[in-house]
């Protein structure tokens, strides 16, 4: 049996769809990922796997390689789109301010958790102003979705600001959107935060499988989860002196004019940044067509990733991007079964591989 295939047998997809809805489970906003990282650290304790913080909170941990290819890493972040509270209306709702880019429309109805400082979490639901149709009639539908008109109803017994302090809800506190994932008979996965939470699956999935199969990559393998994605600077400072290869696992957005799919794996090899390293590309492309892995090739005109910011920090090393392909990217989002093991078998064979 080659490693390849003992890492596919060694990946237990049941235990791997489980971690995924248990961390979609766990609110993670950028700014306020802390409940998130430390779960995910808990998985690598179970594991035996050793790893760190750096000061910014990321999580990193390294598998060691037998020393035919050079160190690498895979970096995929936890981070979710969210928001924090901006004002605390007279009425007692809560006005929001956005974190990440997404369109208010796409979270109008969505349940939410308010995280205070020092208090339980609060949840509510984003309504907008004129969110009764019996009330506002044809200015429902005409109404325009923008922030000032978007705002928290609290499932709490408030009708004033001071109703709102004596919770402990004020202004600055992150505020994260229910993920609601489900998992459907003919193996769809849907919930909102897929992006990126389906790809820290697939990293603790692809350190599972090294575990216990006792399998080594060709070179060092460094994992690295980033907790400010979301926000454009997620992988400034992320990846070790010594990695030469950093290959991002980011959600494919399928779409309209894209080739990328719900059930399989894509290559994006440019986004709004600009292109990724070509050298890499063909690299991965010659690994998937080795190993009878399906690739999609993709360009994404809005998008950027922890690639993006590791260069445009300065990072010297190679860049590429891969993932899963998710439908309705940055709103309730969707993907397959068959993407998510896609995606495993592009990262196993990649760490397996030569240098390229």
């Amino acid at each position: 049996m080659s490693d390849l295939a003992r890492l596919r047998a060694a990946r237990d997809a049941e235990a791997s769809l489980a971690r995924l809805v248990r961390l979609l489970e766990t609110p993670s906003p950028t700014g306020a990922t802390e409940e998130a990282v430390a779960w995910v650290a808990g998985e690598l304790d179970r594991l035996g796997v050793a790893w760190s913080r750096t000061r910014k909170g990321d999580l990193r941990w390294r598998l060691a390689g037998d020393g035919r290819a050079p160190a690498r890493a895979f970096a995929a972040h936890v981070d979710t789109l969210g928001a924090v509270v901006k004002e605390v209306k007279k009425e007692g709702r809560l006005r929001l301010s956005p974190v990440g880019g997404y369109d208010w429309a796409t979270v109008e109805g969505a349940d939410v958790l308010v995280l205070p400082l020092d208090a339980p979490p609060i949840t509510g639901t984003v309504v907008n102003v004129k969110q009764s149709t019996h009330v506002h009639g044809p200015a429902l539908r005409e109404l325009e979705r923008t922030e000032p008109v978007m705002e928290v109803r609290l499932d709490a017994l408030v009708a004033s600001r001071d109703d709102v302090a004596a919770l402990g809800i004020a202004v600055g506190d992150p505020v994260a959107f229910e993920a609601r994932p489900r998992l459907t008979p003919s193996g769809f996965v849907k919930a909102r935060h897929l992006d990126d939470k389906a790809c820290v699956a697939a990293l603790l999935d692809l350190t599972a499988a090294f575990v216990a199969s006792g399998v080594r990559p060709a070179g060092d393998v460094v994992c690295a989860v980033s907790t400010y994605e979301e926000v454009g600077h997620g992988g400034a400072a992320l990846v070790p002196e010594d990695v030469e290869e950093l290959v991002v696992l980011d959600m494919a957005a399928v779409g309209e004019g894209q080739t990328s799919c719900e059930t399989g794996v894509t290559l994006c090899v440019k986004d709004a940044s600009g292109p990724y390293d070509a050298r890499l590309g063909r690299h991965l492309r010659r690994v998937a067509h080795g190993a009878g892995i399906g690739l999609a090739v993709d360009v994404y005109p809005f998008y950027a990733s922890d690639g993006s910011a590791a260069w445009r920090a300065g990072a010297d090393l190679r860049v590429a991007l891969i993932g899963p392909g998710v439908d309705a990217s940055h709103a309730f989002e969707r993907t397959h079964v068959r993407a998510l093991a896609a995606t495993f078998d592009l990262m196993a064979a990649y760490a397996l591989s030569d240098r390229g």
